[in-house]
């Protein structure tokens, strides 16, 4: 007689945080309908741990500090110089996060975690966001190449001169760039002058 094998639940949460590169949120499991209850199983045996509110991981896994910390903060889009790096558009490790939200959200679990918020038009917030691979292969949220140039162009003020060239030169140097949609995006941002300005000595 053949016995249909049932894969247990925390076979199923294994699964996930493996398919996550070792990270499990606890949103994950109501996807599945399985109890929370599952994951203080788990983490009363050793098998996972808790990073924060809602994120575990596997106790043999290395933290995906970028996938966890967009899990516990979903309206924050990686832009400006953590944008920059995801993108490999400078070799400069960010020392903390930088981030955008639409205006008028507020967490105080946001400002208050040494992170950098730029705050944009609501009309604006969705323009070049796409999902792309953490470091280590979750995906997250992230300003595309052309709209992190025009973060980096309307907020120029406050980065270093050699920064901000370095960044634009690596842009103009991209196979995959497209600078109509730059021109594009910088027309929303009524920045384009500014923008053909840096862009067109380079090319």
């Amino acid at each position: 007689m053949n016995v249909k094998y049932t894969e247990t639940r925390e076979e199923k949460i294994r699964k996930i945080a493996e398919s996550q590169n070792g990270t499990v949120l606890a949103s994950d499991l109501a996807k599945l309908q399985i109890p929370r209850a599952y994951l203080a199983i788990m983490q009363k045996n050793g098998e996972i741990e808790r990073t924060s509110r809602g994120v575990y991981r596997l106790t043999d896994a290395i933290e995906d500090e970028f996938f966890s910390f967009q899990a516990r903060h979903k309206a924050c889009v990686y832009s400006h110089g953590t944008a920059l790096f995801l993108h490999d558009l400078t070799d400069r490790t960010p020392l903390f996060f930088t981030v955008t939200v639409p205006a008028g959200y507020h967490s105080h679990l946001l400002n208050a975690s040494g992170n950098k918020v730029f705050y944009i038009h609501r009309r604006l917030s969705a323009l070049g966001v796409v999902s792309m691979p953490s470091p280590h292969g979750n995906p997250i949220m992230v300003t595309d190449l052309e709209r992190t140039i025009c973060d980096i162009v309307r907020s120029r003020n406050q980065l270093d001169p050699q920064y901000l060239g370095e960044s634009l030169r690596r842009y103009v140097a991209k196979k995959e760039k497209d600078i109509n949609r730059l021109y594009k995006y910088a027309r929303s941002f009524r920045i384009l002058r500014l923008v053909r300005n840096y862009i067109e000595v380079l090319l």
